[in-house]
């Protein structure tokens, strides 16, 4: 065997190299009990006759039988192969060639039943398929142990991003072309307006929001990387390594947004038609049902497809190529991605907000109309005191979700090829883990 790492067998051949038939001292032909009735068969091993062979295995690895035998008795059974001595008390386990070991050491199955080995860890997880928790401490871990980088970007893009909103909101956004929707005598013309004027300020503040998050997204995903190997980044080197990929980052972003809005739409839209033919509560069905369904379908892509982020940043993939990794990934496992996404996000959001929501209650205490007339009038008039106090808080639940979701999404996306590509071994050889890989014990691809 010459300690061969892996799974072996039971009574494997000593490490020594020796047959367990090749050596050791012949047995006298007079031993007692040799002798044995001929309508039993012999118990030891090369022995067809009545007598014991002349080759034994070694007596300090098995010893012959001892004491004298009633006549007609055959011998005792011989004990099992070598090495299945001296089991200590333990678990089930076996190391190298039969037992978990360092590497080097001694392979048999006799030197121990412990169960097997801790992965190893050189980051934030362990190099091994991941259960729940580990994925969202992980991705906690990540911003414990490296806060000034993943703070420090978290804070500047959700600070660069606030900024820009809160001066659209403020010199740009007309407040007063908005209150034709809390008017009852407003004309249609002007609620149009009103509405078309909302729908603008909204998608402008969602595309500012959109290039915040797509960039946080991209400089997190590389520390994160680098985190599960035990590196740190700076959010510099961060950023140099991102930057190729932004771009591509963004257009795939857009893209499944895109592709979100066309299948609510087409689901829409047979409702809506059918209610402006038919006027009536059968358009109202319709359009509920379709809402319904392309909600689902939707769903179901958004999950396909959202490990392709950091494929995309990680393997330097295209936005099509990247894609395509993510549907292979995910195949067969949908609900537990669907799951784990769903808990994370949830975390995320009502961590932020137990923040958010006092600083705009707060905003609101100190703007003109008070809380009492923003409760009333609700968004309203948006003065620059509400506008700079609720923008502090949003920065800081930004702070929290843009780690936390990034990081589990990196994590899901390793754990993922750990599952199916044994990406363990490489992250391991990766992070300079002596003895991990295709050679240490107890590991196999995928595992």
């Amino acid at each position: 065997m010459n300690d061969t790492p892996g799974w072996a067998s039971p009574g494997s051949a000593p490490s020594d190299g020796q047959k367990p038939d090749q050596s050791g001292p012949a047995e006298p032909t007079d031993h007692p009990g040799a002798a044995q009735p001929a309508d039993q068969p012999a118990q030891a091993p090369h022995s067809p006759g009545p007598q014991w062979s002349k080759e034994q295995p070694p007596p300090a690895q098995w010893s012959a039988p001892s004491g004298p035998t009633a006549p007609g008795q055959a011998p005792p059974p011989p004990p099992p192969g070598p090495g299945w001595g001296n089991q200590p008390p333990g678990g089930y386990g076996p190391a190298g060639h039969g037992q978990y070991g360092p590497p080097g050491a001694h392979r048999g199955w006799g030197n121990g039943w412990g169960g097997p080995p801790p992965a190893a860890k050189p980051g934030v997880i362990p190099l091994r398929p991941l259960g729940v928790g580990e994925i969202l401490d992980g991705a906690v871990s990540t911003m414990r142990t490296y806060w000034r980088t993943v703070l420090g970007i978290s804070l500047t893009v959700a600070v660069l991003t606030e900024v820009i909103v809160v001066l659209f909101q403020g010199l740009v956004l007309d407040d007063t072309s908005t209150d034709a929707l809390n008017d009852p005598s407003a004309s249609l013309s002007e609620l149009s307006r009103a509405m078309g004027d909302a729908m603008l300020n909204s998608t402008v503040v969602f595309v500012i929001s959109l290039v915040g998050t797509v960039i946080a997204t991209a400089l997190l995903t590389t520390v994160t990387s680098r985190a599960v190997l035990g590196k740190s980044v700076t959010i510099g080197e961060a950023w140099r390594d991102a930057r190729p990929q932004v771009l591509k980052l963004f257009g795939l972003i857009c893209l499944l947004l895109l592709i979100t809005a066309g299948i609510v739409t087409v689901g829409t839209l047979p409702g809506i038609l059918v209610g402006v033919a038919v006027n009536g509560g059968a358009g109202v069905a319709l359009t509920v049902l379709g809402v319904i369904g392309a909600g689902i379908v939707a769903l179901w892509l958004m999950i396909r497809f959202s490990l392709a982020s950091p494929a995309l940043m990680l393997e330097k993939q295209g936005i099509k190529k990247a894609m395509s990794r993510s549907a292979k990934l995910v195949q067969g496992t949908w609900w537990r991605i669907f799951g784990i996404q769903l808990l994370a996000t949830l975390i995320a959001n009502v961590v932020a907000s137990l923040i958010v929501i006092p600083f705009t209650l707060l905003a609101a205490a100190f703007s003109g109309d008070g809380l009492t007339g923003w409760l009333n009038t609700g968004a309203g008039s948006l003065g620059w005191t509400f506008l700079i106090v609720s923008g502090i808080g949003s920065v800081i639940g930004s702070m929290i979700t843009f780690p936390i979701t990034a990081g589990v999404t990196v994590l899901l996306y390793i754990d993922q090829r750990i599952r199916r590509e044994a990406l363990d071994l490489e992250l391991a050889r990766a992070a300079g883990v002596q003895g991990y890989g295709s050679t240490a014990p107890g590991t196999t691809p995928g595992s």
